[in-house]
C-alpha cells in the first residue's frame, strides 16, 4: 500500500509543476507568464505575470513583442470618472526590492493584431520577449489557461 501510495506521489508530482515557470533576467524574476483562452473571434488577449527585483537598484519594462500578434502593449487599469479605464503607458516601474504583477485589472501586457490563433488554446504556449531598460530582453514561454490562476502574488 506505502509502495503504492509512493508510486503515485512521484507521478503526480511533475503535473503539480507543469504550470508553474520561472525565468531570469539579471536580478530580475520573471514568474508565471500565463494568458486566459478567449473565444475565437476575440480581436486581443492579455499576458500576465509577475516580476521581482531582487537587486539594489530600479529597472523599467520598456517594451514587449511576441511573434503571435501584430502589436504588444503595456497597459494599465486606472479609476477615471467613477469607472475603470484601461491605458496604453510607455513603460512600467521595477523598483528595486519590489515585485510588481501584471494581472487582470492592473499592469498587463496587451496583445494586438492577432496573427497564431492557435496557440490561444488551453494547454498551448507561445513565446513573448520582455524588453528591460537595464536587464535587457528575457524570452518568456507564456502558458494558455482556462482560467485566472487561484495563487496571484
Amino acid at each position: 500500500m506505502l509502495k503504492n501510495a509512493l508510486l503515485l506521489a512521484a507521478l503526480l508530482l511533475p503535473a503539480c509543476f507543469a504550470q508553474a515557470h520561472e525565468y531570469k533576467a539579471g536580478p530580475l524574476l520573471i514568474g508565471h507568464p500565463w494568458s486566459m483562452e478567449l473565444p475565437p473571434n476575440a480581436p486581443t488577449v492579455a499576458a500576465y505575470f509577475t516580476v521581482e527585483n531582487k537587486g539594489d537598484s530600479a529597472d523599467r519594462l520598456i517594451s514587449v513583442d511576441s511573434p503571435i500578434a501584430g502589436q504588444a502593449q503595456l497597459h494599465e487599469h486606472i479609476h477615471a470618472d467613477g469607472l475603470m479605464k484601461m491605458q496604453h503607458v510607455q513603460a512600467v516601474d521595477i523598483p528595486a526590492g519590489a515585485k510588481v504583477s501584471f494581472a487582470p485589472m492592473a499592469w498587463h501586457v496587451m496583445l494586438l493584431d492577432l496573427k497564431d490563433r492557435s496557440k490561444l488554446v488551453t494547454g498551448q504556449r507561445f513565446p513573448m520577449t520582455l524588453h528591460f531598460e537595464k536587464a535587457g530582453d528575457v524570452e518568456v514561454q507564456v502558458v494558455v489557461q482556462k482560467q485566472a490562476p487561484e495563487h496571484q502574488h
